[in-house]
């Protein structure tokens, strides 16, 4: 800190204590323009210190400065993400502020125009109108006013994103690759099979398809689901659609075995199925949610061959679910009329009916309730207009949200409904706008990163929309805000290395969110398999209070463009926020650690992975002396942290004889508690010395037996 006279030095600290989470600044708020410059990247000609870096001038506190060395000239610049239309710039000057300064734009960083000139300023807040497009906003400090350089609390940068036109709008149809059906609707078993035909093997294609059905009955169908289709009922309750029939995943593709029906759905509706029995043979990313199964249910294919799910959600189901040969599986808040076996990893919180834990001997890991669980958007039919529902949170939850069907409905035309060929330009302006986004099913090439800036902002995938960042962007920022929901689409990393594809909150993220947390609910991460694929890291949660709930993080294992280097990917989830609740958490087959999480109070209700296959000998995965990167890494520095029902499996293909040291590494302490943890090699292709840290048996053979530890420490 630099020295300064006692009265100056006195005010700032009082400063710093009364106002710790100070908001932007009158003036600024008066613009009707977005805030384009908050949370954005910024650079400096310089610094004073480590404590005042550029970044501290867009953050929106105002309880942090950047501040340059104490000469002239020196600048500050925003990269704003995308050429905007600039119509104000708000400085909130500290006390030593520039007299003789200009703000600059620029297409490229390196050609500037002049928008402004100020000369004999006198600190404080400066409002000043501009006119003028550019990616890229300075502020050029040409003198100083004190004998110290250039300090602002805040540089804020207000205009319209995109390409400056007209305003997006909101609403309109539901695009080419929605099928809306009623029962009247002619030949609809037709168009099930004629999707079904399409999908069924196309594992990395490029369709993408949602039904929606009408309230109503429907007899005698079968609508079989392949990859990228997802099928709902348009009523507000799952009984308003009635199928008489089946909603069937099976796995004759691929010679019975279920191990690769990824990247499907179904929600929203009652089936009573045509035999009594209701066939769902899925593995990873298949939610099937708020379904009411007037039988029983088998998660099984034809011929009980090999499977690996699963997830069901404020489902219920009747009769039994027959697991079979399921490997591991996770339902929450919902009721079920039984529960047959299960092969390793069985786990249930708030499901009425569920069996009893019994993980010592066997599969089971069962809580009463689920403490914090908010349940997926939904788009519905309030006549003939369509709504979005979006549920409240609920606290303690045992069995289904409805009928009673607790949250709020938001018109479509709050929505931007995003459709093949849209940019993430115009997708940017429409939520600057304050509109919600509703991707229907496609595939959409992004050259920037979407921005979710506005509290509560509903982001939600039809039909497995798939984003795909190009040219190493991310994918994805959420501000550290209340209430957005993420759901229903899958991200799909791009050919150049992205930082991060997901990220929620921005680094030092501290608010308290937790009255009205942000969910990320079957939102899915691909790097490769679709082709070659990069990205540092997955997920990256900053945010407090998060709840994740149901994901698959999967760095691929085959199609095209997977090795070593030619799809890597250090990191599944990286949890930071504090308070995090991960319910339904599938990771697999990362670099390094699948989840590393250095939050405190996190909790997670249910683990599935595998580590990755390709790693080519034990020399690539040592580190800290220990050979393997833990599946699941809680941070040394953590002191509270508690998990149920966790699983990790190696198979170990390019080198066999690799020996994990543990699948997960926690720090030991009382605020420490892991409960029924598992780990297998699978077919002897790899093995494990321990479970989690040095305790457990290892794992040997090739007799796919699982190490069990049922509570560490």
């Amino acid at each position: 800190m630099r020295l300064r006279s006692l009265g100056v030095a006195l005010a700032a600290t009082a400063a710093l204590i009364t106002l710790p989470t100070t908001q932007l600044p009158a003036a600024a708020a008066a613009s009707a323009d977005t805030n384009l410059s908050q949370g954005r990247t910024a650079t400096s000609s310089s610094t004073e210190n480590a404590g005042t870096p550029a970044s501290a001038a867009v953050d929106g506190n105002t309880a942090t400065r950047w501040s340059s060395a104490f000469t002239d000239d020196q600048w500050l610049q925003v990269d704003l993400g995308a050429t905007a239309s600039l119509s104000q710039v708000v400085i909130n000057w500290e006390t030593a502020y520039g007299k003789d300064y200009k703000i600059q734009s620029s297409s490229d960083g390196s050609t500037w125009t002049d928008l402004r000139s100020v000369t004999g300023g006198d600190g404080g807040t400066d409002t000043l109108d501009v006119s003028g497009q550019g990616r890229y906003v300075r502020l050029l400090g040409i003198h100083r006013a004190t004998q110290w350089g250039y300090s602002a609390w805040e540089f804020q940068v207000f205009g319209t994103p995109g390409n400056g036109g007209g305003p997006v709008q909101g609403g309109g149809d539901l695009g080419p690759n929605v099928i809306v059906v009623d029962p009247s609707t002619p030949n609809l078993q037709q168009k099930f099979d004629q999707v079904f035909a399409q999908q069924e093997s196309a594992q990395f294609g490029s369709g993408r398809y949602q039904f929606l059905l009408k309230p109503g009955t429907y007899n005698g169908i079968n609508a079989q689901l392949g990859f990228y289709t997802s099928i709902s009922g348009l009523g507000l309750n799952p009984d308003d659609t009635q199928i008489n029939g089946d909603v069937t995943v099976d796995a004759g593709w691929f010679n019975g075995n279920a191990t690769q029906n990824f990247w499907r759905s179904a929600e929203n509706l009652a089936i009573r199925p045509s035999n009594g029995t209701d066939r769902w043979a899925v593995a990873q990313a298949a939610p099937f949610r708020r379904i009411h199964i007037q039988g029983g249910l088998n998660l099984a294919p034809n011929g009980y061959g090999w499977a690996s799910g699963g997830y069901i959600a404020d489902s219920r189901i009747d009769g039994t679910v027959g697991p079979y040969s399921q490997q591991q599986w996770y339902t929450r808040d919902s009721s079920v009329g039984g529960w047959t076996n299960g092969v390793w990893n069985m786990t249930f919180t708030g499901v009425q009916g569920a069996p009893a834990t019994n993980f010592d001997s066997g599969p089971y890991t069962t809580l009463d309730t689920t403490p914090v669980s908010r349940e997926k958007p939904f788009l519905y039919l309030d006549g003939s207009t369509y709504k979005v529902f979006v549920p409240a949170k609920r606290t303690n939850a045992r069995g289904v949200s409805w009928p009673a069907n607790a949250g709020t409905s938001l018109p479509l035309d709050r929505f931007y409904v995003v459709k093949p060929g849209a940019t993430a330009a115009t997708i940017n302006q429409a939520l600057a706008q304050g509109l919600n986004l509703l991707f229907t099913p496609g595939v959409y090439h992004l050259d920037q990163t979407i921005d979710v800036r506005r509290p509560d902002t509903v982001v939600l995938g039809l039909g497995l929309a798939t984003l795909v960042p190009d040219n190493g962007v991310d994918a994805m920022h959420v501000a550290d805000v209340d209430g957005v929901r993420l759901a229903g689409f899958l991200i799909d990393a791009g050919r150049a290395n992205s930082d991060t594809l997901l990220r929620i909150g921005e680094p030092g993220a501290s608010a308290d969110h937790s009255a009205d947390p942000t969910t990320m609910q079957d939102v899915f991460v691909r790097i490769g398999g679709a082709g070659p694929g990069l990205a540092t890291n997955s997920v990256v949660v900053n945010s407090d209070d998060v709840v994740i709930d149901h994901t698959w993080l999967w760095r691929a294992d085959h199609g095209d463009g997977v090795g070593w280097d030619t799809n890597r990917a250090d990191y599944g989830l990286k949890v930071n926020g504090d308070d995090v609740l991960a319910t339904g958490l599938f990771v697999e087959h990362f670099n390094k650690y699948d989840v590393l999480w250095s939050g405190e109070r996190g909790r997670t209700i249910f683990f599935q992975n595998e580590k990755a296959y390709d790693a080519p000998n034990a020399a690539a995965i040592t580190h800290d002396g220990i050979v393997g990167y833990a599946a699941y890494k809680v941070a040394d520095t953590v002191t509270q942290h508690e998990a149920w029902g966790l699983g990790s499996y190696c198979n170990y293909t390019s080198d066999p004889s690799i020996v994990q040291h543990h699948g997960f590494q926690v720090p030991v302490g009382a605020g420490i508690k892991m409960h029924d943890l598992l780990v297998i090699s699978l077919g002897g292709k790899g093995q494990y010395a321990h479970v989690v840290n040095d305790t457990g048996a290892p794992t040997s053979g090739t007799d796919t037996v699982p190490s069990k530890v049922t509570q560490f420490p």
